[in-house]
């Protein structure tokens, strides 16, 4: 097999001579040739060089063309806040509110914001690099869309007004199935779908408000006789039982996951899964050896049937290069040259709040970056909206695990998971976004404790 069968038969959940290798790469390349994020993603010629570049360097078996997840949220209205080392993030929301109903909505084309850049892009990769390399479309999964256009509003409105949730997640596949079209036309050889807003919904209204919204889509993939795969990050334990319903090929996941829990379910509804290098400890603050050394953990449990090995998501932008080709070499039998060690994490000082004070209550949020990740920016406006109405007494502070004193903040409160919301240094939110009444009075709880007025 060549690279690309490797990849193809892997997600097909056949045996492979060794695990194929998926880098995925997105705001990273805009690093790797020397230019900001915000450029990379506007332009079709800085995408095609980046991928380009990043094969050469990191001789991977299968690559994302472009790894944004807001591609069709713009197109359709949402305003993006754009940064220097991330993807941009959504920042306005039409539907919230009730500013606009979901009738308004027209499902974007391939005219449409950014999408004549992203197109042209994937064509001269799919064309160029993807001869020989499995090219990845990935589109926004439909909750993660629909949040995009509604906001947070939509966790209250699934239990408020359930049946608008779902028509705009009818509306969200829609959508989907129309950006997979393209992406396939365009020569991709398989649709990610990337949600990682599911992690923060419980199985049951997974299965309500995602699962066959999700099959949908990957039906319309299976019909053009193309591979599609589910993408997740964040502690989505509980639903990946679920997501093996949705007809995908195969499951990639991230570091919040044992890697062995999604290979014995993913087996047991005969898919493909993937990942779990670690983002941050290991690609973004580690050595070449921990790079290594995680890979060869994810490898032993992953095997050769069914397993691509990738990171657990999105590179991030200051990922050092040697890292990545340390896990290169030892796909490829290369590994000598790569062995070494360090200590990142050696000298980094981390204060953190004196809980014990009365006259605050003192909310550390751990999160990937809420400039980057939708889960983590979602906690942040849960936390925002809350301390806004609780006034000064609230105290709150962001821990993002892309820095070093964030690695350290995670490791001192005793945190696993991203996002995780601890109050006064005890963990209270794992994964999971408070709906405004439950957060509001757990918050109104520690005032109490503190003897300050609510």
């Amino acid at each position: 097999m060549n690279s690309k069968e490797m990849v193809l038969a892997a997600v097909r959940n056949q045996e492979t001579e060794r695990a194929p290798w998926v880098p995925f790469v997105g705001c990273h390349a805009a690093k790797l040739i020397g230019v900001n994020a915000d450029e990379y993603f506007k332009s079709a010629d800085l995408i095609v060089k980046g991928m380009e570049t990043a094969v050469e360097r990191y001789r991977p078996d299968g690559i994302p063309a472009l790894f944004d997840l807001q591609i069709e949220a713009e197109a359709m209205g949402c305003q993006l806040q754009w940064a220097k080392s991330n993807p941009p993030a959504v920042s306005s929301h039409p539907l919230e509110g009730g500013a606009m109903s979901v009738s308004e909505l027209k499902i974007p084309t391939e005219n449409d914001g950014r999408f004549p850049i992203v197109l042209d892009a994937m064509r001269r990769i799919c064309q160029g690099v993807g001869q020989e390399k499995a090219v990845y479309g990935l589109i926004t999964g439909p909750f993660t869309l629909a949040l995009h256009l509604m906001g947070t509003d939509i966790f209250y409105n699934m239990i408020d007004e359930p049946e608008l949730v779902h028509e705009l997640m009818r509306f969200s596949t829609k959508v989907g199935i129309e950006t997979s079209r393209m992406y396939l036309e365009a020569g991709c050889d398989i649709i990610a779908v990337v949600d990682p807003m599911t992690s923060q919904i419980s199985p049951d209204n997974f299965s309500d408000f995602v699962t066959p919204y999700m099959t949908e889509i990957f039906d319309y993939v299976r019909s053009q006789d193309k591979l599609g795969t589910l993408f997740v990050c964040g502690n989505a334990k509980n639903n990946i039982e679920e997501m093996c319903k949705c007809h995908a090929h195969g499951l990639s996941i991230d570091e919040n996951i044992p890697l062995d829990y999604v290979r014995d379910i993913c087996r047991k509804y005969d898919i493909s899964f993937g990942g779990n290098i670690k983002l941050t400890v290991t690609m973004l603050f580690g050595t070449p050896t921990d790079n290594v050394n995680d890979a060869m953990n994810c490898m032993a449990i992953g095997g050769t049937k069914g397993f691509v090995l990738a990171p657990g998501c999105d590179m991030p932008f200051d990922v050092p290069p040697e890292n990545v080709e340390a896990v290169s070499a030892l796909v490829h039998g290369e590994i000598a040259d790569f062995m070494e060690s360090s200590n990142p994490l050696e000298g980094v000082e981390v204060e953190l709040p004196d809980y014990s004070d009365k006259s605050k209550v003192y909310i550390d949020i751990i999160t990937l970056d809420s400039e980057s990740c939708a889960p983590c920016q979602y906690m942040m406006e849960a936390v925002y909206a809350a301390s806004r109405k609780l006034g000064d007494a609230i105290v709150y502070k962001e821990h993002k695990i892309k820095d070093k004193a964030g690695v350290v903040a995670m490791m001192k409160l005793g945190v696993s998971n991203v996002p995780t919301i601890v109050i006064d240094g005890k963990i209270s939110f794992i994964s999971i976004i408070p709906d405004e009444s439950t957060f509001m009075q757990v918050l109104k709880d520690a005032m109490q404790a503190k003897g300050l007025e609510t």
